[in-house]
């Protein structure tokens, strides 16, 4: 059986198969409400941006000058760098066609390590979300936390052990 849902004419009862917003006697609504709806997903969606540009990404001159390392040829150059060095495939689990690439001590703990192609790794998206989780609790990068004085740890593998267990 077909997924509905009420037809969104006002006073119209009658349903409307999915995805459809409208019966079939006032689908000639339909485009102009989407239309509509992806007109203020836009318009909207710059407030959300704002908001994270400038309570987390740019919150100080500091996290401001990493940040724009990023939008440097020399970035541009050393992740293409990395791309290449590891094939596209992530370092940590394997996975190919991994198109992210991470500082494996971050910027925040060691500027000086930034621009080395040493320390950088091609990364796929689970695994940097589990590295940046090990970040916050190992260096104490991130909003909000302290670094801490610990050893870096340069080694894909030492710190792929370390990572939390996800189950």
């Amino acid at each position: 059986m077909p997924r509905v849902r009420r037809c969104r004419q006002p006073g119209c009862h009658a349903m409307a198969q999915f995805p459809n917003h409208y019966c079939s006697e006032h689908i000639e609504h339909e485009a102009e409400y989407l239309a509509n709806r992806q007109r203020w997903a836009r318009s909207h969606s710059k407030q959300y941006q704002h908001k994270y540009n400038h309570v987390t990404r740019y919150r100080n001159d500091i996290k401001s000058e990493q940040y724009n390392f990023y939008r440097t040829t020399t970035w541009v150059r050393l992740r293409q760098q990395a791309l290449d060095r590891d094939h596209y495939v992530c370092r940590y689990c394997g996975q190919p066609n991994s198109k992210t690439v991470d500082h494996i001590v971050p910027i925040e703990y060691d500027k000086q390590l930034k621009d080395h192609l040493d320390n950088l790794a091609t990364i796929c998206c689970k695994c940097h979300r589990l590295k940046t989780d090990w970040e916050r609790s190992w260096y104490g990068t991130g909003k909000g936390n302290q670094l801490k004085n610990v050893p870096e740890i340069l080694e894909v593998s030492k710190i792929k052990k370390l990572f939390p267990k996800t189950e």
